[in-house]
């Protein structure tokens, strides 16, 4: 569904990627770890086309994306691409009913009886029915992802990326998060692309999970395959996560 191939960026003067490679295969879940830092959101820019690479490549569904310019990157988002933020970015002068509905509205032609429809099924979907009335300020930090989810998903994507869903939230709060993107991926059965520091997150949802660090990918396997590596920098980014949940920080 994606290959990324040799992928290089600079950014402020930092080279932040040194030439990342990565297949990621359509209908699951693939896992982006790697400490705060390591370049992890720049790489999910690129993606999905906020950010151009100084070199190398990116290909979604055969399509290359270094000969688009910015007019067939946007239909490349409309058509297959949906993206959660780390923070949300939900409108705050919008209730949860505009916020989802907000794509549909301004890019498609469906009457306002269809576009209820879809937001009402998509906010069934993430365990929202009938907030549609309420405000971002009215919502806890668990509804706005929720909300964010929603929106993110109401075009129907072929590819959703995440990006840190559960940063900010407690464990009870990130838990629940989880357990709802996986439900989600599983219910669409479409391609999530999640990139996070808390390994965990992408231990216990991801088919396949790769590590960017010093600006390349040095690993990438299931859950199994990544814990018996014998890649010093993965056991040792595995042993600090493992310190730090003993030490209680």
């Amino acid at each position: 569904m994606i290959e990324i191939i040799d992928l290089e960026k600079t950014l402020d003067g930092l080279k932040v990627l040194k030439g990342v490679n990565l297949m990621i295969d359509g209908g699951q879940t693939t896992a982006i770890i790697g400490s705060s830092g390591a370049g992890k959101s720049v790489l999910l820019k690129h993606i999905i086309g906020l950010l151009r690479p100084d070199s190398g490549r990116i290909v979604i569904d055969g399509i290359d994306t270094a000969d688009l310019n910015a007019r067939q990157w946007m239909q490349l988002r409309k058509e297959k691409l949906g993206m959660l933020f780390q923070e949300g970015a939900l409108f705050d002068s919008m209730n949860v009913y505009e916020n989802v509905a907000f794509f549909l509205t301004q890019h498609t032609k469906l009457s306002q009886e269809e576009i209820e429809q879809k937001v009402a099924e998509k906010l069934e979907i993430v365990n929202l029915k009938g907030v549609e009335a309420k405000m971002p300020s009215d919502l806890s930090g668990g509804m706005k992802k929720r909300v964010a989810l929603a929106r993110a998903i109401i075009a129907d994507p072929e590819i959703l990326l995440l990006d840190e869903p559960t940063a900010g939230l407690d464990p009870i709060i990130c838990a629940s998060i989880i357990h709802l993107i996986r439900q989600t991926q599983e219910r669409l059965g479409i391609t999530f692309v999640m990139v996070t520091h808390n390994i965990l997150d992408g231990f216990s949802i991801a088919q396949k999970i790769a590590m960017l660090h010093d600006g390349t990918i040095v690993a990438s396997g299931t859950a199994d395959e990544m814990r018996d590596s014998d890649n010093p920098v993965v056991q040792g980014f595995l042993r600090s996560i493992t310190s730090n949940l003993i030490s209680g920080g």
